[in-house]
């Protein structure tokens, strides 16, 4: 498959330039100079991701469409045997959220992170519900082998004041992304006082009744900066990663490929294995170690299922 295709046809002529805002199946919204307009893609794919900047052929009735892609500057994106599900486009930051409670998947962080670090995202990891004490010294613990790689872990409460995650995130481009029921979409109201009005207003145009949690959606968070909040994930496939991108995608990896004895080694139980070295030794945690075993046994799985890939 490889990565998802990113230009249609052009009209620059008559096309004004503009950034998607909320992304909703074949239903996009595009902010421009000139306000926001719902408009579609031209053709049957939808290859577009809310952070995209794009050229639209404006209509009537505040509705357009979407005649060109502008090229990205990254793309986080996930993927299974069959299916890729675009995230966010052009992104300086990917914020995962985590909570005391419910209790919270470490594989899913690193799975975000690899995503992230795979595009050149910086991922920083947020732990919500910090207030709830008697959890909170358990989620550190799931999320010290994170800590210890130099991944930013900010500690926060909702409900309370959000201004230490603010400052980390305003005037940058960044995405919260994590489980379903970690307070993503709380948060974003927190820092963003505008997003329930916006919320409500997109709801009505669409006619459904839905919150921000069932699609992605884009807000101002600066002069520069935006954040956008997206819908809770239950899953992170990274089938369209190569076992070497994944190798590279776990940092602490990095200074150890290429020094194994055997240069096709797989890191199961090779001799002379620099990864299986450093997991004895202490330098790669046990857990991060059984995380990347995780996906690349998936990816091996998904390549079997759809060569394609």
């Amino acid at each position: 498959m490889g990565k998802p295709a990113a230009r249609t046809r052009s009209n620059a002529a008559a096309t004004t330039p503009g950034t998607i805002t909320a992304a909703f199946g074949r239903h996009y919204e595009v902010e421009t100079a000139e306000g926001r307009i719902q408009c579609y893609p031209r053709g049957k794919k939808s290859v577009f991701a809310c952070g995209d900047e794009v050229e639209v052929l404006p209509g009537g009735d505040g509705q357009g469409v979407i005649e060109q892609l502008q090229p990205r500057r990254n793309l986080l994106w996930r993927s299974d045997a069959f299916r890729e599900k675009l995230i966010a486009a052009n992104l300086s930051h990917v914020v995962i959220v985590v909570a005391t409670e419910p209790g919270f998947s470490d594989l899913l962080v690193s799975r975000c992170i690899a995503a992230a670090e795979h595009q050149d995202i910086v991922p920083l990891i947020v732990l919500n519900k910090a207030d709830l004490a008697s959890r909170l010294e358990s989620a550190r613990a799931q999320l010290a082998p994170f800590a210890a790689l130099g991944y930013e872990i900010v500690e926060t409460n909702a409900l309370g004041d959000p201004a230490t995650l603010r400052d980390r995130l305003f005037d940058r481009r960044s995405i919260l992304v994590g489980q379903s029921g970690m307070g993503k979409s709380t948060l974003t109201n927190a820092l963003v006082p505008e997003a329930r009005a916006v919320t409500r207003e997109i709801s009505t145009a669409l006619d459904t009744g839905k919150h921000t949690t069932t699609f992605a959606r884009l807000y101002a968070l600066g002069l520069e900066g935006w954040l956008i909040d997206s819908p809770g994930l239950q899953a992170f496939g990274l089938a369209h990663l190569t076992p070497e991108s994944l190798a590279e995608s776990f940092i602490e990896f990095r200074p150890l490929l290429g020094h194994c004895r055997f240069r096709d080694c797989r890191h199961e139980a090779e001799p002379g294995c620099a990864l299986l070295a450093a997991v004895e030794r202490g330098e790669i945690h046990p857990r991060r170690f059984e995380h990347y075993r995780t996906i690349r046994e998936e990816i091996a799985t998904a390549r079997k299922l759809n060569p394609g890939w």
